[in-house]
């Protein structure tokens, strides 16, 4: 549940907010002239991987056979040429 604070005593304490956020996991709504105009909250861990997990990952993706950079060339040469910006002024 939120605990609801003044501006005022959110400016006056916001260390102390920050903190209570950060480490107890607490949300304030920030209130002005009794209406809510703000909110305060931890930002939820997203389910990121750590960069350990990654090269790990990246250590089981099979590596491109030799024929691929040859297959690359011949569709970048297969492109037709972009033609003038509409855009440009």
């Amino acid at each position: 549940m939120s605990r609801k604070v003044t501006a005022t005593e959110a400016a006056r304490n916001f260390s102390e907010l920050l903190n209570r956020v950060r480490y107890e996991r607490e949300t304030f709504i920030i209130l002005r002239g009794g209406e809510a105009v703000g909110q305060l909250a931890p930002v939820e861990s997203g389910s990121g991987i750590t960069f350990r997990d990654l090269i790990a990952a990246l250590a089981l993706v099979e590596r491109p056979d030799e024929q691929f950079a040859d297959d690359l060339e011949k569709i970048q040469a297969e492109q037709p040429l972009a033609g003038e910006s509409p855009w440009r002024s």
